[in-house]
């Protein structure tokens, strides 16, 4: 049933996935695999009816299960960058190619259920619902895709050991520390078994330890899994441990060179 409310541009994504989920490589690198790839990507706002670019005439290509950090300032267009990725926002201009197919091309509701059967995201303050404990906040997405309540909730257990913090399954969000809280918001992303792990300033609310553990573990489940891992950061230094960087300033971005 599923296959049949399946439109053609999902049916190709979910091919070029498996393919992938096969060719893992060293490091988790699918060599000969692109997962992102943007080509002239702009974005804009208008005010008092002129134009201004938010992001202008990005081109860049992502492979399957790097590693990658996306830099900047406040009010650079990171954050607009790694939305357009994700889907939760659309470029005004140019081309963005996720897994081998034009986003352009998709239906809204094509992108919407790609989005969720595909991105995994991680937020600063960890977007936690805090009338939920620990392992129901987990199996949430899960819960949204249609999975009964016990299939939920075992799935979500599995991933709440990996990021040890199965003791904490019952607790509710006010009761973890900022750097469990995180834990468990990278459980939830993880949940449902992404290609592609979206983290924007994931370290900025926790303390250099915190930080640490974090990077620590999601560089661990990149390269365990092959996914792809893309962090928004204004941190040099957390940008530093990921593959490869690319700086956004004024709305234009440059990778930069080791």
């Amino acid at each position: 049933m599923l296959v049949l409310l399946m439109g053609s541009f999902l049916l190709d994504y979910c091919q070029q996935e498996r393919v992938c989920r096969n060719k893992v490589g060293v490091n988790g690198f699918v060599h000969d695999l692109i997962c992102v790839s943007l080509k002239g990507v702009s974005k804009y706002y208008r005010h008092e009816g002129q134009p201004h670019s938010i992001i202008a005439g990005v081109t860049f290509e992502v492979g399957a299960g790097q590693s990658c950090a996306i830099i900047g300032q406040s009010g650079s267009g990171k954050s607009t960058l790694l939305n357009i990725i994700g889907l939760l926002d659309f470029a005004d201009a140019g081309e963005y190619v996720f897994m081998g197919r034009p986003v352009a091309k998709a239906r809204s509701d094509e992108l919407a259920t790609l989005r969720k059967m595909t991105m995994g995201f991680v937020f600063q303050h960890f977007n936690l619902i805090p009338r939920l404990n620990v392992i129901e906040n987990v199996a949430l997405p899960l819960r949204y895709r249609g999975l009964d309540r016990a299939c939920s909730l075992k799935r979500a257990m599995s991933e709440l050991q990996r990021v040890g913090m199965a003791h904490r399954a019952s607790y509710k969000p006010a009761e973890l520390s900022g750097g469990q809280k995180q834990r468990v918001a990278i459980a939830r992303a993880l949940v449902g078994q992404p290609s592609l792990i979206l983290a924007d300033e994931p370290t900025g609310s926790l303390d250099s330890q915190s930080s640490g553990d974090i990077l620590d573990l999601l560089l661990s489940i990149q390269k365990e899994q092959g996914v792809t891992l893309l962090i928004v950061t204004h941190d040099m230094s957390v940008a530093q441990r990921m593959q490869r960087q690319f700086v956004v300033h004024n709305g234009l971005v440059e990778e930069l060179q080791a």
